[in-house]
């Protein structure tokens, strides 16, 4: 049969990313109390097309995913990037992987356990030159407690829920629970699946007892991200759903470490 997306194209334009999005698929990811954890995961994947071709064979794309099935995770995604850019004619292959992940938490008074779902990411990129380009990511939900509202109010402060969204670049292993932690440490208290009576007042007065903007959240983030010799670059976002405003409120901090100075990217400290 003729293949059309073979076919020379003289636009004389190379395409980004062209692929598949969306696809629903089986994956295994490591765990840290139980080594690995299966979840299913959102994946896209993409190439770069060079020029000259027209298009790119879709199913290559899903084939190649399918010879991996259950054994896709971390330490598999280069492999399968080089597959990509071996088998479908590209100058860089990419994939991003969106999967929910479960941690057991255990409640702070009663101690009564359950599993809490966090979105988490792993997004990497194979390039012309063959560099391996990794990061991973989670999305974490906090309470916060404004300050503000604290400091001027007879009675109480408003609180709301917000989420945390950080990505890193690491030269040894991250574990997305590290990660987890670290977000719920910087809001006004932690957020729990299961909470009986004694454990609700807890957090209540806990989070009331550490107010916080969300400025304060993003560089406490920042500052324990900082801080890990492991993580080479990181993307921090804070957004909280004001419960008294119709706007949410939103910070980022973006850093990288070079010659052991961490680094804004416009070149300022």
């Amino acid at each position: 049969m003729r293949d059309l997306q073979s076919e020379r194209d003289h636009r004389r334009l190379e395409i980004d990313r062209v692929g598949v999005k969306g696809l629903r698929y089986p994956i295994t990811v490591l765990d840290r109390a139980h080594r690995e954890q299966p979840t299913v995961a959102s994946i896209n994947l993409f190439i770069s097309l060079p020029h000259h071709f027209r298009g790119t064979h879709m199913s290559r794309f899903v084939e190649i995913l399918n010879e991996y099935r259950w054994r896709i995770h971390v330490a598999r995604v280069r492999e399968i990037l080089g597959k990509m850019k071996e088998r479908i004619p590209a100058l860089a292959a990419h994939v991003e992987i969106s999967f929910p992940y479960f941690v057991e938490k255990e409640a702070p008074v009663s101690g009564e356990r359950s599993v809490m779902g966090y979105e988490c990411h792993l997004l990497a990129t194979l390039d012309a030159q063959n560099s391996y380009d990794l990061r991973i990511g989670v999305e974490v939900p906090i309470t916060s407690v404004c300050p503000c509202s604290k400091e001027i109010s007879d009675r109480g402060a408003h609180g709301q829920r917000g989420v945390v969204r950080a990505f890193v670049r690491f030269n040894r292993m991250v574990w997305l629970e590290e990660l987890i932690e670290a977000a719920e440490s910087c809001g006004s208290s932690r957020i729990y699946p299961l909470l009986k009576r004694e454990d609700e007042k807890f957090v209540t007065e806990e989070a009331y007892d550490h107010p916080v903007f969300v400025e304060d959240v993003v560089r406490e983030m920042a500052l324990v991200l900082q801080a890990d010799e492991r993580i080479t670059w990181f993307s921090v976002e804070v957004e909280t759903q004001e419960s008294i405003h119709q706007h949410n409120a939103y910070a980022s901090i973006v850093r990288e470490r070079r010659a052991g100075e961490w680094i804004a990217p416009d070149g300022s400290f």
